[in-house]
């Protein structure tokens, strides 16, 4: 009987450690998953602000380029799938992302403490600034100092309004703050005098600056440097590891940085 029992205890310990066994490896599948649906869909799909000039923008044929563009296209091709392009609302772009409607935000988001408590990123591959834009021969405006009592204008749900909402100071000291839909909307309010400055991403501003050099200035002062970052959903974590990889290649080989070239003329690319 003594024997028996012994069999039987080992029997059923073996058969519970088998039964824990079974439930990690179910975890680690699941876990894995946000990579295998995306190889099982043949695609990921970026969602984006399509008037954010140089990083994702329409042509004049309607069709999405930019510099994210370019990699997000790289990147796909590295994993075997293809990628979509989709645009969102900007203000709501993470909840959008949460709610699945896109597997990833590729569009120069920038990484700050409040969106990684909703969701993941990939390494930075950018570093960018908050510049200050003002009409060219503005001479009342040098320094942040000098926006008091000033209208600025910046771009709704933006990280140009978090850093100029970081800046208590400057803030406090401001007429009043326009918020836009668009990038563009703002410089064009600018030009035409219905704000005083407008608070922007670099990549964008110089790009737009460099078109219209005769309207606009940037000031030495700034609201801060910030890295850029692909957005991804905390759960999939196997889907983030990948594009990691896959980045860290990309800028090994020399693949970012022609890309960087192709668009800002240098290499800025985050090592």
């Amino acid at each position: 009987m003594k024997n028996k029992s012994l069999i039987l205890l080992c029997l059923f310990a073996f058969l519970a450690t088998a039964l824990l066994a079974g439930c990690g490896t179910s975890q680690t599948t699941t876990q894995d998953d946000s990579l295998n649906k995306i190889k099982e869909k043949g695609k990921f799909v970026v969602g984006l602000d399509d008037s954010f000039p140089p990083m994702g923008f329409k042509d004049e044929k309607g069709q999405i380029i930019g510099f994210d563009i370019d990699l997000a296209k790289e990147a796909a091709k590295r994993m075997g799938v293809q990628v979509e392009f989709k645009p969102v609302d900007w203000d709501g772009v993470l909840l959008t992302l949460n709610n699945g409607e896109i597997d990833m935000i590729w569009n120069g988001l920038t990484i700050t403490p409040e969106r990684q408590k909703q969701i993941s990123f990939s390494k930075p591959y950018l570093t960018d600034r908050q510049i200050i834009v003002v009409k060219k021969g503005n001479d009342a405006i040098k320094i942040k100092k000098d926006l008091a009592g000033k209208v600025v204008g910046l771009q709704l749900g933006s990280s140009s309004e978090s850093a100029l909402n970081a800046d208590t100071e400057t803030t406090k000291s401001l007429k009043s703050v326009k918020k836009y839909e668009k990038n563009t909307e703002a410089l064009t309010d600018l030009k035409i005098g219905r704000v005083d400055a407008v608070v922007v991403d670099e990549v964008v501003g110089r790009y737009y600056i460099a078109k219209q050099a005769n309207e606009f200035m940037v000031l030495q002062d700034n609201f801060g440097e910030e890295s850029f970052g692909v957005g991804i959903r905390q759960a999939d974590k196997a889907l983030l590891a990948e594009l990691d990889k896959t980045l860290d290649a990309m800028k090994a080989d020399g693949t970012a940085a022609k890309i960087s070239q192709k668009w800002f003329g240098e290499d800025i690319i985050t090592k």
